[in-house]
């Protein structure tokens, strides 16, 4: 059985607070209402991180750069219909102020409130590492 392998990256967007930054999936989208790391699919031919400075420029209207993403820890998660391989970086500094672009709710976070908030099964296995990180 061959499985269709969705590569996406992701990042823990950490304030001068040590908060976390989360999106929340609007509404129309698979996993609607649950909240996620910032990021988005990774198109052919394109890094990690340069999926990221993109993704990150149309869903929160910041720029980084790939020098302020560090590599920090990655999901592999098997969902019904596909397999998400999810690498997630941590980005301290950036230019603008995160707005949601695309209708999703924003949420600075503190990093032991991170399992208050109900995520996509990927994305939990990623608290316990960016807790004891911060």
């Amino acid at each position: 059985m061959t499985t269709k392998v969705l590569l996406v990256s992701a990042v823990a967007l950490i304030d001068v607070d040590g908060r976390v930054l989360l999106a929340q999936r609007p509404e129309g989208k698979n996993m609607a209402g649950l909240w996620e790391f910032p990021g988005g699919k990774i198109e052919p031919g394109e890094t990690p991180e340069a999926a990221l400075i993109r993704e990150l420029g149309e869903e929160l209207g910041i720029d980084t750069w790939e020098s302020c993403l560090a590599p920090l820890t990655f999901a592999s998660h098997s969902y019904d219909d596909f397999h998400l391989l999810m690498p997630l970086f941590a980005c301290r500094k950036w230019k603008g102020t995160p707005n949601a672009q695309e209708g999703q709710t924003l949420a600075w976070v503190r990093p032991n409130a991170l399992r208050d908030y109900p995520m996509p099964p990927a994305d939990l296995p990623l608290i316990p590492i960016i807790r004891d990180w911060l």
